[in-house]
């Protein structure tokens, strides 16, 4: 019996399949790697591990890629997005340089370590800065399948997932599609979910609601949702309640009522108060108000 890859387990192992076959993609780490990192073993003629180093890893994965280098830099999702977010809004948003950051440890998944490794603001800062694809893939083959797309392509792209969590994917032909209708229920609420936990709790909710739809998003900047919008406003549903691990401020929820403000979009999240107390990642969510019961009262 095959086990599931958590997201960052799924990301490291795609590359290094990847990288076998293409001598373009470039590994980094900032001091996250460990000793058993495949694509280290695999290629450590292409694996770089920077220490803690964040923004300079990014500036460093851009001139590579501008000498036709397709780059992988990884590192927590607070320190991608908030310590070298200078450089993901200059040589990633400004000038367009094709690096791909993947970043675990976002929403409050570090969970024990606490806020300086939470990340519950990374979607509205990358949000902000045009030219980024964002990805939240949800399981193993999801985060698989975004990598591939990353590899293929040429532009800037930013991947989140979370910690040691390994969940199933929803069924997927190919490239995750711009929304994965995953069930239609019979209500005209609909879920919206996003990332692996946003994904998880709407799962469980549709099981108690099976009159619940559920709409699964894996790409989430900008230019994503309003593609996005179009599509479910064409749908059937007059209310849609988005499930995400991060604050209603610059979150999904919050884009998406701009986008569509014919139908009433509410959010469930992370909210906009800290974590007070310690414990594993279900508790500082339940803490925070993100979890099944909250769902339930929000449809």
């Amino acid at each position: 019996m095959s086990t599931v890859l958590s997201g960052r387990d799924a990301y490291r192992a795609e590359l290094a399949e990847l990288a076998r076959h293409d001598p373009r993609l470039l590994c980094f780490e900032a001091d996250l790697g460990g000793r058993k990192h495949p694509f280290a073993q695999e290629h450590p003629d292409r694996f770089f591990n920077l220490g803690i180093a964040e923004a300079t890893m990014i500036d460093m994965a851009a001139a590579l890629a501008s000498a036709g280098y397709r780059p992988f830099v990884s590192t927590f999702a607070p320190f991608a997005t908030l310590r070298a977010a200078e450089s993901m809004k200059l040589s990633m948003g400004y000038m367009g340089a094709g690096v791909v950051v993947v970043a675990p440890y976002s929403g409050v998944s570090g969970a024990w370590f606490g806020t300086t490794h939470h990340c519950l603001e990374d979607l509205a800062v990358v949000q902000s800065f045009p030219g980024i694809t964002i990805a939240a893939p949800h399981g193993e083959a999801e985060t698989r399948a975004v990598i591939r797309a990353a590899a293929a392509g040429s532009g800037p792209v930013y991947v989140r997932t979370g910690r040691s969590a390994a969940a199933v994917s929803l069924p997927l032909d190919g490239e995750p599609p711009l929304v994965n209708w995953a069930s239609s229920g019979s209500s005209d609420v609909c879920l919206v979910s996003v990332g692996e936990v946003g994904t998880e709790l709407a799962l469980e909710a549709c099981a108690r609601r099976p009159d619940l739809g559920h709409a699964h998003l894996c790409f989430v900047d900008h230019a994503s949702l309003t593609a996005v919008a179009s599509e479910l406003r064409r749908s059937r549903y007059s209310r849609f309640v988005v499930v995400e691990e991060h604050r209603p401020a610059g979150g999904v929820a919050s884009t998406l009522a701009l986008l569509v403000p014919e139908v009433a979009v509410v959010g469930v999240n992370a909210g906009m108060t800290w974590p007070s107390e310690g414990g594993d990642h279900g508790e500082v969510l339940s803490g925070l108000g993100l979890d099944l019961a909250h769902v339930l009262a929000a449809v």
